[in-house]
């Protein structure tokens, strides 16, 4: 109840949006019946009720933001370039985590303690166990359909082991 309190708050103008897994929704979507302007960092969130939160925010006048690195970047090309029509494609690029030299035969055999030791990032449990069954990558290609309200088929995975580019947008015109 408190974070619904401060997330619809008259004085509240901005809410980071950054309370982990289901638990954040809620206070989410209050914010955005409060014309509040969203800076989100719950991907979660938008899986889940992408549709209702893009809905709840232009019936209210609120805007979403998203923080996380591949997101943001892709936001801002966006935002610059508001043509719709000039987007062949989103791609989101991912490590691969520790198995990306895996064949399908040795993943059969791989440990707790493997998934856990991602060789570009060191990140909590739950993520770095996302990350190395790629589930990670699959929530952020559906966070990506409903903050730029595109198709899924407008978006690509792209493997990159080196982490240094997170997201890119392609145009028609290359």
């Amino acid at each position: 109840e408190g974070y619904n309190f401060i997330a619809s708050h008259k004085k509240v103008t901005t809410v980071i949006a950054a309370i982990t897994g289901s638990a954040g929704l809620l206070s989410t979507i209050e914010a955005a019946k409060n014309s509040k302007q969203i800076l989100l960092a719950n991907k979660e969130s938008m899986v889940m009720a992408g549709k209702l939160i893009n809905k709840t925010c232009e019936e209210n006048g609120s805007t979403i933001i998203p923080v996380d690195s591949e997101h943001n970047a892709i936001f801002q090309v966006l935002f610059q370039n508001s043509d719709s029509k000039s987007l062949k494609k989103v791609i989101l690029t991912a490590s691969g985590g520790p198995f990306r030299d895996h064949n399908l035969k040795n993943l059969k055999n791989v440990t707790v303690d493997e998934a856990l030791d991602h060789p570009n990032w060191k990140m909590g449990k739950k993520i770095s166990i996302d990350s190395a069954t790629m589930m990670n990558k699959g929530l952020e290609v559906i966070e990506a359909s409903h903050l730029f309200k595109i198709n899924m088929d407008k978006i690509e995975v792209v493997m990159h082991p080196q982490s240094i580019i997170h997201s890119f947008v392609e145009f028609i015109d290359g």
